[in-house]
């Protein structure tokens, strides 16, 4: 029996829903759940559905991640959002992320927004503006006070991607920021006067990634390429790395004299999740001084965290 058919003996599914037939056992509902992460572009909807079954049903699913290879954090934000954005309230002409936008107004002023989002063919972006301008706050967005030795940076890269009039790719998963945006973030201000920026980059966006970096503070110095082993369709090419580009601003070279291969090896998981293999060689090799991660997925000891992730 194939992916999708065995999750359909058991669900009924929609673009934007996933709903139970009859009651499941847990085994059954582990089935299920394994089973949405090897159907190629399930929406985040369905996985956010079925963790909020669970947890009505048996309680908390912190036992699962582990078990399912998924990150903990990425459950933490699917589940929230299908919790507060109602089957009712949601388009299946909008991607995912447009409804995370929404998530925390109220059911009035999601459909309100969403329905605006359809009727202005708004993107995401021009989602989260609209509903700014409305006097509606997110998250506060303010970067942490501190002066930080050690900056480990995973920004949401704005590809401007776009089928058939709506954006695709980064977007359909988190919100996206602008070169624009991410240069009037005040970095060098949480910054010491020696200080080392790791900053992640995907090859499309290689030139314009030197704007930020010059923004922030910092010179480009090397970069590691991780080898995701599996490949992405790209434009010229089918993608298989990444880029993590080591800047420094003063004085900052490693505390340990230690030369990692410039290639590192891992398996990609989840959109966007890095692995902690990078996060071991800069502490290998930075030891002492304060350190953050920015646009972070999850907490790590040691390390301060900022992010909309969270």
């Amino acid at each position: 029996m194939g992916e999708l058919a065995k999750i359909e003996s058991f669900c009924e599914l929609s673009k934007t829903n996933l709903t139970f037939k009859r009651e499941v056992s847990k085994d059954e509902w582990m089935d299920v759940f394994k089973a949405l992460k090897q159907v190629e572009g399930c929406v985040q909807f369905w996985i956010g559905d079925c963790l909020a079954y669970r947890q009505q049903k048996w309680g908390m699913y912190d036992d699962i991640a582990e078990e399912t290879g998924y990150d903990k954090q990425t459950l933490k934000n699917l589940k929230s959002v299908s919790e507060n954005v109602l089957s009712t309230v949601r388009l299946p002409n909008l991607s995912y992320t447009h409804h995370a936008e929404v998530a925390k107004l109220t059911p009035e002023k999601q459909t309100e927004f969403l329905n605006k989002a359809v009727e202005e063919k708004l993107s995401v972006r021009e989602l989260r503006s609209k509903i700014r301008k409305d006097g509606i706050e997110f998250k506060s967005s303010g970067l942490p006070t501190g002066k930080y030795r050690i900056i480990y940076a995973d920004p949401p890269w704005n590809y401007g991607d776009k089928r058939d009039g709506r954006t695709t790719g980064a977007e359909d998963h988190y919100p996206t920021m602008t070169i624009e945006e991410l240069c009037q973030m005040n970095i060098n201000d949480i910054t010491q006067d020696n200080a080392v920026l790791f900053l992640w980059v995907t090859s499309p966006l290689l030139n314009e990634c030197f704007e930020v970096i010059k923004a922030w503070g910092f010179d480009y110095k090397t970069s590691f390429v991780w080898d995701k082993v599996k490949h992405n369709m790209g434009h010229y090419n089918s993608v298989r790395h990444e880029l993590l580009l080591i800047c420094t601003k003063g004085s900052c070279t490693p505390d340990v004299l230690k030369l990692h291969d410039s290639v590192i090896t891992e398996e990609r998981t989840e959109h966007s999740k890095k692995p902690d293999i990078f996060r071991s060689i800069i502490d290998e090799l930075y030891t002492y001084g304060s350190r953050i991660e920015l646009f972070a997925r999850e907490e790590k000891h040691g390390w301060n965290k900022w992010g909309n992730q969270l």
